[in-house]
């Protein structure tokens, strides 16, 4: 790698960091019983929800915390597995299961997921990009495209979800 290219590459923690801090994060969620650990999007930085999926093997209920952003009633985020190779599990369920939930500081929604493409996909990368100057750098790490995935009101979405 020459000095060039390692001054384009941003930095990114070692894996095994990545992954001690997803863990810690939905541990703390967990301990402060929600309370802790989500948050909104701010004009210039994203939020974090808890999204639950159905799992598609074991067809049990999964959740992770994810960062996202709004786009009128819809949220998006990015299935970027810590800029790591392969597809996020939670981006595998959403496909075999796209109906699910999210957990915001307001409130549960029930949603139903679906990548994002051509225009919608470049205006909602754009906009990711607005916060994240380095996001193509950190994208160019992964072996392959990142999806965007849009999560837009599911059936029923007027309704309260149940509790999980």
């Amino acid at each position: 790698m020459s000095v060039e290219d390692r001054e384009k590459t941003p930095w990114l923690p070692p894996r095994w960091f990545i992954r001690l801090a997803w863990h810690v994060h939905r541990g703390l969620y967990r301990v402060f019983r929600g309370r802790v650990g989500l948050w909104r999007p701010r004009a210039d930085r994203w939020g974090t929800l808890r999204l639950t999926t159905t799992g598609r093997r074991s067809g049990q209920q999964r959740s992770v915390i994810v960062a996202y952003l709004e786009d009128g009633p819809n949220l998006f985020t990015l299935a970027m597995n810590g800029w790591g190779e392969g597809e996020p599990a939670w981006w595998l369920n959403l496909q075999a299961h796209p109906d699910a939930t999210v957990d915001l500081v307001d409130g549960r929604r029930l949603v139903r997921a679906h990548v994002a493409t051509g225009d919608e996909r470049s205006r909602l990368w754009a906009r990711w990009r607005e916060i994240d100057k380095d996001l193509d750098a950190f994208a160019a790490l992964r072996p392959s495209e990142t999806a965007v995935v849009v999560l837009a009101p599911g059936p029923g979405a007027s309704a309260t979800a149940q509790e999980s």
